[in-house]
């Protein structure tokens, strides 16, 4: 019986646009992405995995601050639209985040996405 070539495809994983929209999906893919090979060498995948990071970890503590100072009497009262907007806005990047990323692009968050492009080596 004679060696049958490689019927598999070469590059049988995800397309560099769907693990980089993928990674925004919540941090453990993007955390995968930036493990496991060949993602974790691949510069854009790996700029929409720390950017999908950094803007969970803005998300995080946007809230525990707003959440403490609700608590604050009178304050609370004050901050309820603002913090319903700045949830909403953050929704509004992330969805921006991950049309760019499947459509092959790159939507560069102010302040976080520089500190990802500095990450990713890009």
């Amino acid at each position: 019986m004679a060696d049958e070539p490689n019927t598999t495809p070469a590059n049988s994983g995800l397309s560099d646009d769907a693990a980089s929209g993928l990674a925004y999906l919540t941090f453990i893919p993007a955390i995968i992405f930036l493990v496991v090979a060949p993602y974790n060498t691949n510069p854009k995948v790996k700029f929409h995995a720390w950017q999908s990071i950094f803007l969970t970890i803005a998300w995080i503590a946007a809230w525990i601050i707003l959440t403490v100072l609700a608590f604050v009497p009178f304050v609370g009262w004050i901050l309820l639209p603002i913090h319903l907007l700045l949830f909403l806005g953050i929704f509004i990047l992330w969805l921006i985040c991950i049309i760019k990323a499947f459509q092959g692009g790159k939507f560069v968050v102010p302040i976080i996405g520089p500190l990802a492009q500095k990450q990713a080596g890009a």
